[in-house]
């Protein structure tokens, strides 16, 4: 039964990523997104600590101390921040840095976040969650502060102006380079944002 749920989870979550990088124009990565959740070394984790609510990711750390399932995939997915980590021949005394991200896979860990909110949080869900979440958070991601600054402002864009403005400034603005992310405030649409940008 948990196998046939953690299924169906995996699978709505991977079709609402898909369908929120074809709008996007990352068609490519949204078909190809999260495809190691079903190989066995991370599917059967998730089905034996899969509860519905959450990723089975944590409910595996809680019992173990760490997940093997999210070592693996983290490990084969660029659009966690997570893969983006090195260690720094700059910074003294740090052991490991984040890397700034390409803004494609920016992009595309923005649409997953959306998507996982939704999934989690199904008729509660509000544009503000994947923020929330991410706030919640933050003070211990190890994430590049250029790509953290940009993660951010994209999901303030949401949470203020909602899907519909978020996907068409990231797929006509952000991922074409034609704007920073540096001098956003308040926009209101897409046109309107790029002077700002």
């Amino acid at each position: 039964m948990k196998a046939l749920a953690h299924f169906r989870t995996i699978t709505k979550h991977k079709f609402l990523v898909m369908k929120h990088c074809f709008r996007i124009g990352l068609y490519k990565q949204g078909l190809l997104h999260d495809m190691s959740k079903y190989l066995p070394s991370e599917f059967l984790i998730g089905c034996k600590y899969y509860q519905g609510t959450r990723s089975p990711n944590n409910a595996e750390r809680e019992v173990k101390g760490y997940s093997a399932a999210w070592l693996h995939h983290k490990g084969r997915n660029k659009h966690h921040f997570e893969y983006w980590t090195d260690y720094s021949l700059e910074q003294k005394g740090a052991a490991l840095v984040g890397v700034k991200m390409p803004r494609k896979y920016v992009a595309e860990m923005l649409m997953d976040r959306i998507a996982a909110s939704k999934v989690y949080n199904g008729s509660k869900y509000t544009d503000h969650d994947p923020l929330a979440y991410y706030q919640n958070g933050k003070t211990h991601y190890l994430l590049h502060p250029e790509t953290a600054d940009q993660l951010e402002k994209l999901l303030h864009v949401l949470d203020k102006h909602g899907e519909d403005v978020l996907f068409d400034f990231v797929k006509n603005r952000y991922l074409k380079k034609r704007c920073g992310l540096d001098r956003i405030h308040k926009p209101v649409r897409c046109d309107a944002v790029k002077h700002l940008i």
